[in-house]
């Protein structure tokens, strides 16, 4: 199938002169409005071609910023045209390497049904086949072992709303503090989707990092460097202000700032612009390589 992607900008043409170049609009009601939307194509089938392409970009991005481990990590989209399905990528295949020929296209009960015919992981296809399960406005989920996301799921506590990037997830966030070890039973999957709740898309695993989700790939994978980074800010705030003796104290962004900042930096279309430049420089480093 004909790549649906091009080097060309995806944000939408405004005229040079005389009229606002803003990304913002103002409403009625004195709160901004994005003036971006998510181009989703105009059929289920480009649609599949779409999330495809930017999941290997994404795994290409992740492999930029030092999130691949061995075989670890896993990134799945819930297929367009058969919504009961998803895919996901096979085990064992270095982040850096992925194309999106590389993705298998996999069943409720982890039948392969199309794509690759290559392995994947077991404990990736329980985790996203029981969110993908449960929640179904989820269409794309990213796990993988990062390393500040990992150093601080250790205390099995949420971040704090400390700056404009951690309010992304304000409201937004859940912790799972059950670890169980390698997920290969499908009740652990369940608890995990569970302890994400109706509305949730990102969630901090105890003792095992994180996982972001969203209803693009686009989304998910900017949820996930942002939260990755939020970690990092995290735990150089917690070494600041640990020393005996130190002067320092955390400033917490209030309830209120915290919720209308949210609505400024957390939504889909926002997260989506958050995506979009990472992904057209990866295109443009690898040529697009990834794309066969």
């Amino acid at each position: 199938m004909a790549s649906t992607t091009t080097l060309t900008s995806t944000s939408q043409a405004v005229p040079l002169t005389g009229t606002s170049v803003l990304n913002r609009a103002s409403t009625s009601d004195s709160k901004p409005k994005s003036r971006f939307h998510i181009p989703y194509p105009e059929s289920k089938e480009a649609e599949r071609q779409w999330q495809l392409e930017q999941m290997a970009g994404a795994f290409r991005i992740f492999a930029k910023l030092g999130f691949a481990d061995g075989g670890s990590g896993h990134i799945s989209v819930r297929d367009p045209v058969q919504p009961n399905t998803f895919w996901i990528n096979p085990y064992g295949v270095h982040f850096a390497l992925l194309t999106v020929t590389d993705m298998v296209h996999v069943d409720e009960d982890g039948n392969r049904i199309g794509g690759a015919d290559k392995l994947i992981n077991t404990a990736g296809f329980i985790i996203h086949s029981a969110i993908h399960q449960r929640r179904p406005d989820i269409h794309a989920a990213c796990h993988v072992h990062s390393p500040y996301g990992r150093a601080w799921s250790n205390f099995g506590k949420p971040i704090d709303m400390l700056n404009q990037d951690s309010c992304m997830f304000y409201n937004d966030l859940a912790v799972y503090t059950n670890f169980g070890g390698v997920v290969f039973a499908k009740e652990e999957g369940g608890k995990l989707a569970d302890a994400m709740g109706p509305t949730k898309k990102n969630i901090i695993l105890q003792n095992h990092g994180l996982l972001t989700s969203g209803g693009t790939v686009a989304e998910a994978a900017a949820f996930f460097i942002a939260l990755e980074r939020a970690c990092h800010c995290q735990l150089l705030t917690e070494a600041a202000i640990a020393p005996i003796g130190s002067q320092l104290k955390k400033t917490i962004v209030s309830h209120e700032e915290a919720e209308y900042t949210k609505k400024g930096t957390g939504t889909p279309e926002v997260m989506y612009m958050q995506f979009e430049p990472e992904y057209r420089l990866v295109l443009k480093e690898t040529k697009g390589d990834f794309l066969l």
